[in-house]
């Protein structure tokens, strides 16, 4: 016997949960459908992201950062560690609580807000008379289920996209499930890619006594980041130990479980090789639509695989919409998260909406990246006339007082009508600092605003202030 729902969503991650939550608050039966699982082979809901993304990749980092800091930093505080040592299976362990206490939370809420949740894998099976028919076929061999209702919401997300030739064990080579659960600190760590995972990553393991060798196909580094701070962030993580070489063009892999080969060309065109006893590859990811049986309703894809759909994440079919990794767009779990809840209010009748020039960018390294907006090199190929503005942390007191003073916030503005177009920051707690930002772009903010906005002191928002009080050449303190 099926059973009937206003919303069906398929997959539980950021955009799918966030989804299935608010559809349930503005009055409609809904349900969940997700195949995560835990070790133990319970539900596991919150999608990459929860399971083997954002949240335990910034559990250890934070960790590794704990620990570099014992071992480097705390002198400097008068704090003297003698015989320290590093637990690995403790720290990855705190991790994996890290993300089961996620995993329970989203549980908790769905039983809160009467989400009902089924742990399996969601599929269509056909549309009849303005509904949809879904199989949930459940982890673990239990007897299947059919879901009907009248809009569903694909929410499966994306996967690690492999080299060829260097297929995933996650024992040797690995995605960012592998990367995660590495057993013992390699002595010698390959990264093929120096985007978000690949730096995170990256930093983790050489925070805990890797050598780190990252290769980056792309002459330059971190393309989508304002010039000046992919420049800094270059010069910071070099300093750190990082080895990264851009430019390259990756040739033959050879994984003989101990060890893994890397033939590159370097961007002089000299044949090089290079030894790893791990290799971590992050060269982007590929949308999850297998298994979902799209044909089967007339479901169309774009030519990369992805869900088509317009801007307001409707699909080629009446009803069904797509949020998150498996649509056009950047593949972030708060712009998931917002797509999810836009959906669930154009469902209501209602009018979400999603500002996607205004969606904030962060890579979780020492020192932070973060941005919003455009960068200097964009504006300067869309022909804008701009005013530009920074501060370093090394004049922020709060950072001094951190013992943290690299990097700086950049504010972009219009050289016409001072509206801020892009705010840029390298620095400590920059993940946060960009909040202020996005709230002022929103808000369609001057710079001169900013600068003429009390900021507590001393706090390392001075350092923002401060930017925005540069653009017009008076900066306080610098």
């Amino acid at each position: 016997m099926s059973k009937n729902f206003d919303v069906v969503v398929i997959g539980g991650g950021p955009g799918g949960y966030i989804a299935a939550i608010r559809a349930a608050q503005l009055g409609l039966s809904t349900a969940c459908i997700d195949d995560w699982k835990n070790a133990k082979g319970g539900p596991a809901p919150g999608g990459t992201c929860t399971n083997v993304g954002c949240i335990p990749s910034k559990a250890l980092l934070q960790s590794s950062e704990n620990y570099e800091h014992a071992g480097h930093a705390f002198a400097d505080h008068g704090i003297e560690i003698k015989g320290m040592s590093l637990n690995l299976g403790k720290m990855i362990a705190r991790k994996d609580a890290v993300v089961k206490q996620n995993n329970d939370g989203i549980l908790y809420l769905f039983k809160k807000n009467k989400v009902s949740f089924f742990h399996g894998r969601g599929s269509f099976v056909k549309a009849d008379g303005g509904a949809y028919e879904v199989n949930v076929e459940p982890i673990g061999g239990a007897a299947g289920e059919t879901l009907v209702a009248r809009h569903v919401i694909i929410a499966t997300g994306s996967s690690p996209r492999a080299l060829p030739g260097a297929d995933f064990d996650e024992k040797t080579v690995l995605s960012n499930i592998g990367a995660l659960a590495i057993g013992a600190v390699p002595a010698r760590l390959g990264v093929i890619g120096a985007g978000v995972i690949g730096l995170e990553m990256g930093s983790v393991w050489r925070r805990l006594g890797s050598q780190v060798t990252v290769l980056e196909a792309l002459p330059s580094f971190l393309g989508a980041v304002d010039e000046q701070i992919a420049k800094e962030a270059h010069k910071l993580f070099t300093k750190q130990g990082l080895a990264i070489h851009l430019g390259v063009k990756i040739g033959a892999i050879v994984n003989n479980a101990e060890q893994v080969s890397v033939e590159y060309t370097d961007d002089k065109g000299v044949a090089q090789k290079a030894q790893f006893d791990k290799l971590i590859v992050s060269i982007g990811r590929v949308p999850n639509t297998n298994g979902l049986n799209g044909d089967a309703v007339g479901l169309k894809l774009d030519e990369r695989g992805f869900v088509a759909v317009d801007a307001e994440c409707r699909s080629s079919l009446p009803n069904v919409w797509a949020v998150g990794d498996v649509v056009r767009g950047p593949m972030l779990a708060h712009k998931a998260e917002e797509e999810g809840v836009a959906v669930a209010e154009r469902i209501a009748g209602q009018h979400g909406h999603v500002n996607f020039n205004t969606i904030p960018w962060v890579i979780y390294t020492s020192p932070e990246i973060a941005w919003v907006g455009r960068t200097e090199q964009q504006l300067k190929a869309d022909g804008v006339a701009y005013k530009a503005g920074s501060f370093p942390f090394l004049a922020n007191g709060r950072a001094r007082a951190l013992g943290d003073t690299s990097g700086m916030v950049k504010i972009l503005a219009d050289a016409s009508t001072d509206e801020i177009l892009g705010v840029h920051i390298i620095g400590p707690m920059a993940s946060e600092l960009i909040s202020e930002a996005v709230v002022a772009m929103e808000f369609r903010a001057s710079a001169e605003d900013i600068a003429r906005i009390c900021h507590a002191h001393p706090s390392l928002s001075e350092a923002t202030k401060e930017a925005a009080l540069a653009v017009d050449k008076r900066a306080l303190n610098f």
